[in-house]
């Protein structure tokens, strides 16, 4: 019994120096006397920790308790003004539905125009937001939306001041709807700029500034340039407004406040329209600026050349700057010789002649009648390629089908642009050519009469 004693102390013993190792640095036993005196001393400062503990969580139990007891009071002190609330609560709703009772009965027919006046106001907002005035009267909008959410969210009848507001603001836009109008204000150009320039209102229709169209965008209020504007018949006439003070002036209106506006501007240019034509296009405009230097080379060639014959007709020396003069020389040259050697003569002249008169002529009926058929040419490959986009894409976009068409149909109308003008210019200038070719036959065949003539008399005699 004792042995397992002293192994019960040496193992407390060794737990208490392990937990002083770990604390504080242990010091060492010289003997085992020493050793239980230090195991003892631990023993007797533990057990004054604990009981330090002991105190220190009775304290804190008392503590909660007391807080305990509080959160309960505070508790039943909530519940409390939670149920007179709940009873005010209950009180106020009853006193509501009195008071709407009693508000529905004294507005009687009252409330029938107050709905109308809501109605109004609510459409008159929408209105008013995308009109063109409303770039003039910016503030005008939020008005309007104030009153509309003033009449919107309550049940209350409008004012007098209220309903005069929405009648004046009605008012403006009627009699500015018929007012030629101009103010400075900030215009969004084309390239993103913002800059403060001089404006000019046609009523609730257009809006134009420096020559040009603008667009009013109701949901930022802006006022933006057209980045495509429509044809220059239209342009001008914004530029003669602009700079017009009084009387009238001829101006391209759009009454359906840009519905037509938006598809000018979205009609494609005469550039664009070639551009569709494509490659084929380009060629028969190339035929056509070919055809057209060929015939004013001829024209300004004969129209000289037809000239000079006409003054060597009245001229009896010939000159040899013109066809005329020039078979006129060969036929003195050859006037001493027989009649069918100056018959040839003549006709060798007037063959050479002939020639210069007509050339490039072949030329102009050749483009004449090769444009056309180039023409017809693009409507063929146009159309290859409309019948390609409806087997790939089938035929539920028509804007998948409108390149080929449009190829089609311009490569048609470039060809005959340009086959009807080279036909009349070769008429033309085929006339001018036989003309003068008419005159020396006419001058030939007279000179050879006179040879003949005078070569039949001393026969006579």
């Amino acid at each position: 019994m004792m042995k397992m004693r002293t192994g019960v102390a040496l193992c407390v013993a060794l737990s208490s120096l392990a937990a002083m190792a770990q604390s504080e640095t242990p010091k060492k036993a010289a003997s085992l006397d020493e050793l239980l005196r230090m195991v003892e001393e631990r023993r007797v400062q533990e057990t004054a920790e604990h009981r330090e503990r002991e105190q220190r969580f009775a304290a804190a139990k008392g503590k909660q308790e007391r807080l305990l007891r509080e959160a309960k009071a505070q508790l039943a002190a909530l519940e409390r003004k939670s149920e007179k609330l709940e009873r005010t609560f209950e009180s106020n709703e009853r006193r509501t539905v009195e008071l709407n009772d009693l508000l529905e009965s004294r507005l009687g027919s009252m409330k029938e125009m107050y709905g109308v006046l809501q109605q109004v106001a609510g459409d008159t907002q929408g209105m008013l937001a995308g009109s063109l005035i409303s770039a003039q009267y910016p503030d005008r909008n939020q008005r309007l939306i104030e009153l509309t959410a003033a009449f919107g969210t309550t049940s209350r009848l409008a004012t007098i001041e209220e309903i005069e507001q929405l009648w004046i603001e009605l008012q403006r836009e009627m009699t500015e709807s018929g007012k030629v109008a101009r103010f400075k204000t900030t215009v969004t150009t084309a390239d993103g700029d913002r800059i403060e320039q001089e404006v000019v209102r046609v009523g609730t229709f257009n809006i134009v500034s420096d020559g040009k169209y603008l667009q009013y965008i109701p949901e930022t209020g802006n006022l933006v340039e057209l980045p495509r504007q429509p044809q220059g018949r239209f342009v001008s006439s914004t530029s003669d407004l602009a700079a017009a003070n009084a009387g009238y002036v001829k101006f391209g209106l759009d009454p359906s406040r840009g519905s037509i506006l938006g598809l000018l501007v979205q009609a494609p240019s005469l550039r664009e329209r070639i551009d569709q034509g494509g490659l084929i296009g380009y060629l028969i405009l190339a035929l056509g600026v070919l055809a057209l230097i060929i015939a004013l080379e001829r024209i300004i060639i004969l129209g000289l050349a037809g000239r000079k014959v006409n003054r060597q007709l009245k001229s009896k020396t010939p000159q040899e700057d013109n066809p005329l003069g020039r078979v006129l020389m060969v036929a003195d040259r050859y006037k001493d010789t027989d009649l069918e050697t100056l018959e040839l003569k003549m006709g060798e002249a007037i063959l050479t002649e002939v020639p210069k008169l007509s050339r490039a002529l072949l030329f102009l009926k050749i483009i004449s009648v090769v444009a056309p058929l180039m023409g017809l040419l693009g409507t063929v490959t146009g159309m290859i390629n409309t019948f390609q986009a409806i087997t790939l894409f089938g035929t539920g976009d028509p804007k998948l089908m409108a390149g080929g068409i449009s190829q089609a149909l311009v490569t048609t109308v470039l060809g005959l642009t340009v086959a009807i003008p080279t036909v009349l210019l070769h008429t033309v200038v085929s006339g001018r050519s036989k003309r003068i070719t008419h005159i020396l036959d006419e001058q030939a065949a007279g000179i050879v009469a006179e040879h003949a003539e005078a070569a039949a008399k001393p026969a006579a005699s």
